[in-house]
């Protein structure tokens, strides 16, 4: 009789490991990144694209499928692409942060990427992890559930990517190499955009406005990416109620609200139902600033949501009605961020329950610094300083002979150490007047062991060395649980009871609030070095980040694979 059972049971797993094998597909792309002119707001400049297109193609993918990416650099600098929120589950050689997983692909050289979705569905991205080539380098990754697989929730008529970017008219890394010379902060965006135009609220942009056209009374997947260099977003649509449904490859419990507020790296999906009067209405997005006293790009980028009705009248010749303007927040309106984060709460994940029991937990101070000096023109921060950043007061520094994953997979010495500090080298007032001894990180390329299936806590405690500011941090490799947030400094014995553990959010990446803190948990059950850090790319260029290197377990599917053969060279 247990022979039978067994022999049905066997029959039962192949049947279905057999079903898995045949609905997963490879996708195979070629990714060239070349020099495109592209003309916004009067003036036509190159910028660095792949396939020629800004921004780059929309990859299209279901949970299981794998995806096999050759990328060519035609371009004239350096360039490492990563897959945003893609766990790469002992495929750490495909994340993509240069000389943290791989020396980048050199002009003329290319590099094919290799990896499979695993367990995750919803909105992720892709984008240029080398230096601030971001700022034109990106695309969406849409992952579809697995056939038969419904949504949780009406699955809407079809869906929309909104990709909310910042424009230069300077070529970027000029912008960055001014920064680095100066030491002081970097020149402001002249404009964002959404699916690379700016709108029609800036000059010479009306004929390139996007228009998105609904059949009225249908609903809508809004895919919305903020893809921006340095800024955290407001978003909305005039007239309409957003229903948000997902946040970073992860479904929430809907609720509704008329504005988001989406920091760079995160991604979010809002239902939207065309219930307006037959119409034009401006899709509208600009800053959330909260950092005291620094300069920020105080525009507004527009798209143009029609119903077609009003579509086929303008094809008819008939007269367009003007689309109608929303109202957003003030740029530095924490209050309705707060009202609005506090109110997503995850739906039952795929990544497992919340962990209770912590076996590392970690505190982690966050924010800027700065450098003394002598005065001159490499002296151009605040009183003749340069500006630094740094994640409990050190500011990392990246090898250049080689990766980090590289150095740990075949043992070369002298790259970097693992003593990485766990706690605050000092305990202060983290939100307070702080005293200016505190205001210069160390340097060091630093980081954190963690064993295999170990459990995390970390708390992301803000600072007020510059000023207090709304970070978004993100943890490459990995999905967390945001167990709680608030403001001032994180107290232990008042704020841990009050962690949610039932339903909290499930990210990659977190804003942690202006002179605030948040508290992730996740289990480190991916191994490899995976780099955690600010996604305003001038605080990671400054030294806001460090990497966890989590060991090998047992067995195979516990241990990282082997480098590929066309890994780039340093």
């Amino acid at each position: 009789m247990a022979s039978v059972i067994n022999l049905l049971a066997y029959l039962v797993l192949a049947a279905f490991l057999s079903f898995c094998f045949a609905n997963a597909e490879i996708h195979h792309h070629q990714f060239v990144v070349q020099q495109t002119p592209v003309n916004r707001l009067c003036r036509t400049r190159s910028i660095i694209t792949v396939n020629g297109q800004f921004p780059g193609p929309t990859l299209e993918v279901r949970d299981g499928d794998t995806l096999v990416i050759n990328v060519i650099n035609a371009a004239r600098y350096n360039i490492t692409l990563h897959w945003h929120g893609v766990r790469q589950m002992r495929t750490p050689w495909a994340d993509g942060p240069e000389y943290v997983t791989q020396c980048p692909i050199q002009p003329g050289a290319s590099y094919t990427y290799r990896f499979t979705i695993e367990n995750q569905e919803g909105t992720l991205w892709w984008h240029a992890h080398s230096r601030w080539l971001r700022a034109t380098v990106y695309g969406a990754l849409i992952i579809y559930p697995k056939i038969g697989v419904p949504y949780p929730f009406v699955k809407p008529k079809h869906d929309i990517p909104i990709l909310l970017g910042e424009w230069w008219n300077r070529d970027i890394i000029s912008v960055m190499r001014q920064a680095i010379f100066t030491g002081a902060a970097p020149n402001v965006s002249d404009a964002y955009t959404i699916n690379g135009e700016p709108g029609d609220l800036y000059p010479c942009s009306r004929k390139g406005v996007k228009k998105f056209i609904v059949k009225s009374g249908e609903t809508v997947l809004l895919r919305i990416i903020n893809a921006a260099l340095n800024q955290e977003l407001f978003f909305t649509v005039a007239s309409h109620m957003l229903t948000v449904v997902g946040n970073d490859a992860a479904y929430n419990k809907p609720f509704t609200t008329r504005v988001i507020m989406i920091g760079p790296g995160q991604t979010t999906n809002v239902l939207l139902t065309a219930n307006q009067p037959a119409g034009r209405y401006y899709m509208a997005t600009r800053a959330y600033a909260t950092a005291q006293n620094a300069a920020f790009d105080n525009t507004t980028a527009t798209a143009i949501l029609e119903y077609d009705s009003v579509s086929c009248s303008s094809k008819q010749g008939a007269p367009s009605t003007k689309p109608v303007l929303p109202p957003l927040p003030a740029f530095n309106d924490t209050n309705t961020v707060t009202a609005y984060t506090n109110q997503v709460r995850s739906l039952p994940s795929k990544i497992g329950k919340v962990p209770v029991h912590i076996d590392e937990s970690l505190f982690f101070t966050v924010g800027l610094g700065l450098v003394n000096c002598i005065p001159g023109p490499r002296c151009q921060g605040p009183n003749n300083t340069r500006f630094a950043a740094s994640m409990n007061n050190v500011s990392f520094v990246l090898p250049r002979r080689t990766s980090l994953l590289q150095a740990y997979y075949q043992n070369i010495p002298g790259v970097f150490t693992t003593d990485f500090p766990p706690v605050p080298p000092t305990v202060f007032d983290y939100t307070g007047n702080v005293s200016r001894a505190l205001w210069q990180p160390s340097f060091g390329t630093k980081l954190y062991k963690l064993k295999y299936g170990s459990t995390v806590q970390i708390v992301l405690q803000d600072t007020a060395i510059v000023s207090t500011e709304d970070h978004p941090v993100h943890l490459h490799g990995y999905h967390f649980y945001v167990v709680g947030q608030g403001f001032g400094n994180f107290n232990p014995g008042r704020d841990t009871p009050n962690f949610n553990l039932i339903d909290p959010p499930v990210r990659n990446t977190i804003n942690v609030p202006v002179g605030g803190w948040a508290v992730i948990r996740f289990v480190a059950d991916n191994p490899g070095v995976w780099l955690m850090h600010c996604h305003i790319d001038s605080h990671l260029g400054w030294g806001f980040a460090m990497s966890f290197l989590v060991e090998n377990g047992h067995g195979k599917l516990q241990t990282i694979e082997a480098p590929p053969p066309d890994l780039p060279r340093c």
